[in-house]
């Protein structure tokens, strides 16, 4: 799936415009990017929770000719999801018939 089959679905289940339903979904998007860059995160009972996390400065070796290179610290986005979503995926690879 993506972005587009997202808002097909929205739009089809919400009665809403494709645009009115991508206007909706760039608005959620934009406040969980907003809330994880500020440092609060983001959490959905059930589904999961998004959160920014410190990565320190290491050593790293470039591929291409074993260099050692260093690698500056960053802040990355990090996902965890929620029970709920676990169970429902790992419902779904139960078996063939699910």
């Amino acid at each position: 799936m993506n972005k587009q089959d997202l808002i097909a679905i929205v739009a089809e289940e919400n009665e809403l415009s494709k645009a009115q339903a991508g206007r909706v979904i760039d608005s959620v998007f934009d406040a969980i990017v907003e809330s994880v860059a500020k440092g609060d995160g983001f959490q959905l009972i059930g589904f999961g929770s998004f959160k920014a996390v410190k990565r320190d400065a290491r050593e790293g070796r470039n591929p291409a000719n074993g260099e050692t290179i260093k690698i500056p610290a960053t802040t990355l986005p990090k996902f965890v999801a929620g029970a709920a979503f676990k169970a429902a995926v790992a419902k779904k690879k139960c078996c063939k018939k699910c």
